[in-house]
C-alpha cells in the first residue's frame, strides 16, 4: 500500500521560511512524478511544484523564484522548501504522487497545514 506523509506546516510570518517534507513508501522513481499541490479555503487545489525521477521540474507561476522542490532518493523523500512566504500561501498542502500504467493513478498524502500570518 503506497503512503505519503507530509510534515514541516506550521504557523510562520511573512517573508519567512518552512520547509515541508514528503516521506514515500517504496522508492520514489516508482512515480512517474511527485510534487506538492495546495488547497486554501474557497478555493480549488492547485499545483505548486513537480519533480519527475530524471529530475525535470515544474512550478506555478506564483512560487516560482520562491519555492523549490527537491528530492532524497535514499530516504524516499521530497521536500518543499519555501523562502519569502506571503500571506496568500497559506493553505493545506498535500503531497502527490502519480503512477501511469493501464491507467493514470494519483496518491495523495494526508495535507500538513501552512499559515503565514503576522
Amino acid at each position: 500500500q503506497v503512503q505519503l506523509v507530509e510534515s514541516g506546516g506550521g504557523l510562520v510570518q511573512p517573508g519567512g521560511s518552512l520547509r515541508l517534507s514528503c516521506a514515500a513508501s517504496g522508492s520514489i522513481f516508482s512515480f512517474n512524478s511527485m510534487g506538492w499541490y495546495r488547497q486554501a479555503p474557497g478555493k480549488q487545489r492547485e499545483l505548486v511544484a513537480a519533480i519527475t525521477p530524471g529530475g525535470s521540474t515544474n512550478y506555478a507561476a506564483s512560487v516560482k523564484g520562491r519555492f523549490t522542490i527537491s528530492r532524497d532518493n535514499a530516504k524516499n523523500t521530497v521536500y518543499l522548501q519555501m523562502n519569502s512566504l506571503k500571506p496568500e500561501d497559506t493553505a493545506v498542502y498535500y503531497c502527490n504522487a502519480k503512477r501511469s500504467g493501464i491507467v493514470w493513478y494519483d496518491y495523495w498524502g494526508q495535507g500538513t497545514q501552512v499559515t503565514v500570518s503576522s
